[in-house]
């Protein structure tokens, strides 16, 4: 804590940081009409942090412990609610309540503090891509054409899922391919990723047979024209997609995470499972930063987790 003096000037200051607490949680509610749930989060979290600080400093806070709070103090709260399992995301709430808590104190108490602007808030993990088994990422290539309404649609949803998972396209990427993109013979596909950046991806057999089978319904279209179609023959939407895929997969069994985006972290986790350099999956995946591709270590990581806990004797002891 900073040596701060107490200004006789401002009460506030000599306030308990119990009233001052009360006193903003009564202005949430009041003035800014927030939801009492969220009242109540805020008390609990600036609750959580003033019995920190009254731990930290031996005795009940008052408004010049508050102003006194140094950027050392913060840092070692948000230490300790991390020992105490809260994960990054929890500790930047955590934090935003604190910043709330300390602009009210300093526009309708005039108690003053930059700690809280300064501190960097923690950033929040991304989640890690969720693949499908191999079983499930293949019956949703091969099957999906059972639920389609004619042999043309048929063929048409087999090539797109076939792309999504033998070619790791973005389901955005696949869509916007026109009839000329299809390579002649054995060319790699190119492909136009995030921000106009191309990409070469090989493709393998069964996707060339699968795009080959598509192509045969489009008879003489234009090298401009939509590979993907939908029933009224403008570009297929990938809103439509998605809702073909909601309806097969509860039809199926498939979980609910069974997506066009699963199908693309699929072909990256069971080409890193099946021993591809993290460097190759990174240009087939257009990824602009390794980092992003090494997310897929982490399923691969977590994936081999499971299955020795499910599969281990001692796993249940």
């Amino acid at each position: 804590m900073s040596g701060l003096q107490p200004s006789t000037e401002n009460k506030s200051l000599q306030m308990a940081a119990t009233g001052l607490l009360a006193a903003f949680l009564a202005y949430l509610a009041s003035e800014r009409r927030a939801a009492a749930k969220t009242v109540a989060t805020y008390g609990g979290d600036l609750g959580e942090f003033l019995g920190f600080l009254t731990q930290h400093i031996g005795n009940e806070p008052t408004g010049h412990d508050l102003a006194s709070v140094s950027l050392a103090d913060l840092r070692a709260y948000l230490a300790k609610i991390a020992t105490d399992g809260a994960g990054n995301a929890t500790r930047a709430k955590k934090l935003s309540a604190i910043r709330s808590f300390y602009r009210f104190l300093r526009l309708r108490h005039g108690i003053p503090n930059e700690a809280p602007a300064l501190i960097q808030t923690p950033r929040a993990r991304r989640p890690l891509p969720r693949a499908l088994t191999e079983p499930d990422a293949r019956s949703m290539v091969e099957a999906i054409g059972d639920s389609s309404d004619t042999q043309a649609l048929a063929a048409r949803d087999v090539a797109l899922m076939a792309l999504l998972y033998g070619a790791g396209l973005r389901i955005n990427e696949a869509l916007s391919l026109d009839i000329g993109d299809l390579p002649v013979g054995e060319s790699p596909l190119v492909v136009r990723g995030k921000g106009g950046k191309q990409r070469i991806v090989p493709l393998l057999a069964a996707v060339r047979t699968a795009l080959a089978a598509w192509r045969g319904y489009r008879t003489a279209p234009a090298p401009d024209a939509p590979l993907f179609i939908g029933a009224r023959g403008g570009r297929l939407n990938a809103g439509v997609v998605q809702k073909h895929l909601r309806t097969f997969r509860r039809a199926n069994g498939l979980p609910e995470h069974a997506t066009p985006h699963a199908l693309r972290h699929s072909f990256a986790t069971h080409l890193l499972a099946g021993g591809t350099d993290l460097r190759a999956i990174q240009e087939l995946l257009g990824h602009a930063s390794l980092s992003t591709t090494q997310r897929y270590t982490d399923v691969d990581t977590a994936q081999l987790l499971a299955v020795w806990q499910k599969a281990h004797p001692r796993a249940g002891a």
